[in-house]
């Protein structure tokens, strides 16, 4: 596809019906250590005497050490190998809980922890995603999408909650869900060693570093025939992934935790629980609702905006009612929205690109849903000039927009044809 690729790569591994499970696992691993910080917002706050603003801040971190795992691991792994670049993100994971784990007395380590966090799963995500694709070839086209995106948002609930109830209830709150993370994700890199290869790594002879960078670059456009749907449908949508992830489990317990009293850790846990939860129990239905290319295709970017909206507008009331049960009702409903979303937008992506640009399309993806995930900070910084009942309005109002455009989007556009 590229022309800048000129050297041609020996043949990929064959690989077996449950070869996608090690995989799997490993992001698994690397979710789990990007999400089990979350819960630990309010202890942090009252523990180690950090403000709003300085814990919205560590969620920021967390989004900048993404940003090059996802665009960059994906075109590196095209040329390198799936296997290294995934195995370097799972030492990266476990690495930075290492780092979390001294934590409680300065910010700095903190700072760096997420920093690494962010990296090692935007490896995962983009790497990972379009590994267990090739591993699950001449399965259901929706398949691999609900595979990649379900293991991915296991370890983010299952993660979050044994990290809250450690620090709830556990020894050393601001270490012992660290220590669990680091000893899960020990040994993934020697189990990747049993997955197939499905992108060897490159012969030398690739050309000058200015063409390899312009050949990264090539690898992160989406195709021509696909951009006006890519524009319409998937980049009003993806932001919204992990903008209602933080909408749901890192505003919603910091505006009603005086109402939980000391439950407050445990509060914050069970709505990512829940959230997360929530997304995963209808990501099979969003396969359904995508539809086949070219037969009433696009209704699942729509339900999940519609479900999206629902979920941004429960919060604007919370933000002046306060309830915690509120609060759980949109929480469920931004999971629906999130489970919708990411299944519907990794389908839409894996339409849209070829095998040679497969993950780094599925970077560009990820990178613009966790661009949603620096909501929760913009609110913060904020909220010094703006109220957050006015605030989540506004959110709401955005929303509505989004689904105006998702809807025109799925009308006037089709899907691309998958890819072979």
């Amino acid at each position: 596809m590229h022309e800048t690729q000129q050297a041609v790569s020996p043949p990929a591994s064959a690989p077996t019906s449950d070869s996608w499970r090690a995989v799997a696992v490993a992001m698994f691993a690397c979710g789990w250590g990007g999400n089990q910080f979350t819960p630990l917002l309010l202890m942090y706050r009252r523990l180690g005497g950090y403000s709003t603003l300085s814990v919205d801040a560590f969620l920021g971190a967390y989004v900048i050490g993404l940003v090059p795992g996802l665009l960059l691991a994906g075109p590196v792994s095209d040329r390198r190998g799936r296997r290294p670049v995934l195995a370097a993100g799972a030492v990266a994971s476990a690495v930075a809980s290492l780092v979390l784990c001294f934590g409680g007395q300065s910010a700095w380590p903190i700072y760096a922890g997420r920093l690494i966090t962010g990296l090692a799963v935007g490896i995962a995500m983009s790497v990972g995603s379009s590994w267990v694709k090739e591993l699950s070839a001449g399965a259901d086209g929706g398949l691999a999408a609900r595979r990649a995106a379900l293991c991915q948002t296991a370890g983010f609930g299952l993660g979050a909650g044994v990290a809250g109830v450690l620090a709830q209830w556990g020894p050393w709150p601001m270490v012992s869900p660290y220590a669990v993370h680091l000893l899960l994700t020990v040994a993934i890199p020697v189990l990747l060693l049993r997955v197939p290869e499905t992108r060897p790594p490159l012969s030398h002879g690739t050309g000058s570093v200015r063409r390899l960078l312009a050949t990264l670059v090539n690898d992160l456009r989406v195709p021509a025939p696909a951009r006006k749907r890519f524009r319409l449908v998937v980049l009003p949508m993806a932001p919204w992934v992990f903008g209602a992830a933080g909408l749901a489990y890192a505003v919603m317990p910091q505006l009603v935790g005086f109402r939980v009293g000391d439950w407050g850790l445990a509060y914050a846990t069970g709505l990512t629980v829940l959230t997360l939860g929530t997304g995963a129990a209808v990501q099979p239905v969003a396969r359904k609702l995508q539809g086949e290319a070219g037969s009433r295709a696009g209704r699942a970017p729509v339900a999940a905006m519609a479900v999206m909206l629902l979920g941004a507008a429960l919060c604007a009331a919370n933000a002046v009612l306060l309830s915690p049960w509120l609060a759980a009702v949109a929480a469920a409903a931004l999971g629906a929205g999130y489970g919708i979303a990411v299944v519907s937008g990794l389908l839409e992506i894996q339409r849209m690109a070829g095998p040679d640009d497969l993950a780094g399309l599925t970077g560009v993806y990820y990178t613009l849903a966790y661009a949603g995930f620096l909501l929760p900070t913009g609110l913060a910084t904020l909220s010094a000039w703006l109220s957050y009942p006015v605030m989540l309005t506004a959110v709401a109002a955005v929303a509505l927009v989004c689904l105006g455009l998702v809807m025109t989007g799925a009308r006037v556009t089709k899907p691309a044809a998958p890819m072979p």
